[in-house]
């Protein structure tokens, strides 16, 4: 990242919450939906939920943020908006932004001062365990995660080489959008998933509907206090070191290493820096949001992922960019 040298760029950061609120607004209100149907003025699109006045306020926000475009009055959606805001859509991932992002994430980072300098005390999660414990924040979270964590699993799988039958663990998996993603571009893969029991009721649905019951199983519990399953060719942990206590970190390496077979490997996908801790910036603010909460978490940067995997004895170790700015894909093996 370049060092910042003008008043503006500072204002960009501080007033982008406004931008945030906008988008949330619009996915609340299903703008970008509307607008796939085509062109429409402000009245086309406030039905009789918004006044026409302050839907047009808030339709010249997303303009302004280039969300959408105007012509004679008329909106209509931007190409980003079309493809990853609609409802529906191939890639849509607005229900992830609406629900986890902007109900969940947004307000928790209101008390990253008092995170940071301890004061939060008992009002901190401390895990996800505790927050899960809640069904109905289990639920919101999960489905919208589910959501958000659907484009990833398909860069993950079109990263992958599974040749034959292979065992899956994976910890920490939420409502399976990972091994579903991954069984139906691997045939000959199963899967086990690690997650709370209100998680797993909730995956189970969406692994039976996506009719792969007899390939993809649960394993209720807290990842971090169970057993795992041995005998597995693949331990995948995506978003879990950075939502889990930073001393939980080598324990998480240790139990995929019991769980791994000889030869097979660890997948470790998250929000991971680089080692000059320069960047990048999506996953640098991605780990500050965790800590808003989670206040024992711990930043990851790929310096140090590198050499705990290497330091547990795996072998083959490398850690790559997977989203771009945002997450990172470490991998090794244990030797045979």
């Amino acid at each position: 990242m370049t060092p910042l040298t003008e008043a503006d760029e500072i204002s960009d950061i501080a007033f982008g919450f406004m931008g945030s609120k906008a988008l949330f607004a619009a996915l609340k209100f299903g703008v970008f939906t509307k607008l796939s149907e085509g062109p429409g003025t402000a009245a086309d699109l406030a039905g009789d939920e918004i006044h026409p006045d302050r839907m047009e306020t808030l339709l010249t926000a997303l303009a302004g943020l280039g969300l959408v475009t105007v012509e004679d009055g008329r909106f209509s959606n931007s190409p980003a908006a079309e493809a990853f805001l609609v409802r529906g859509a191939k890639y849509d991932f607005g229900e992830y932004l609406r629900l986890q992002v902007g109900q969940q994430m947004y307000p928790l980072l209101d008390q990253i001062e008092r995170a940071l300098d301890g004061s939060l005390g008992a009002e901190a999660t401390k895990s996800y365990a505790e927050w899960f414990s809640d069904p109905e924040e289990a639920r919101l979270y999960s489905e919208s995660q589910h959501a958000g964590s659907i484009g990833p699993a398909r860069q993950l799988a079109k990263a992958l080489e599974i040749e034959g039958p292979a065992r899956l663990l994976d910890v920490g998996g939420g409502t399976g959008a990972f091994a579903i993603t991954l069984c139906k571009a691997f045939p000959e893969l199963t899967a086990t998933i690690v997650d709370f029991p209100n998680v797993a009721a909730l995956g189970r649905r969406y692994v039976e509907e996506a009719g792969l019951s007899d390939r993809i199983a649960y394993a209720d519990g807290d990842a971090l206090e169970k057993g795992w399953p041995g005998g597995q060719d693949i331990v995948l942990m995506s978003y879990l070191f950075s939502g889990v206590p930073g001393d939980a970190h080598h324990g998480l390496i240790a139990d995929a290493w019991t769980a791994l077979r000889p030869g097979g490997r660890i997948l470790v996908h998250d929000f991971v820096v680089d080692e000059s801790r320069e960047g990048p910036r999506l996953a640098a603010l991605w780990q500050l949001q965790h800590t808003a909460f989670t206040p024992e978490a711990r930043s990851l940067d790929d310096g140090w992922l590198k050499a705990a995997l290497e330091g547990a004895g795996f072998t083959e170790v490398g850690v790559r960019p997977m989203i771009p700015e945002m997450t990172m894909l470490a991998e090794g093996v244990k030797p045979a």
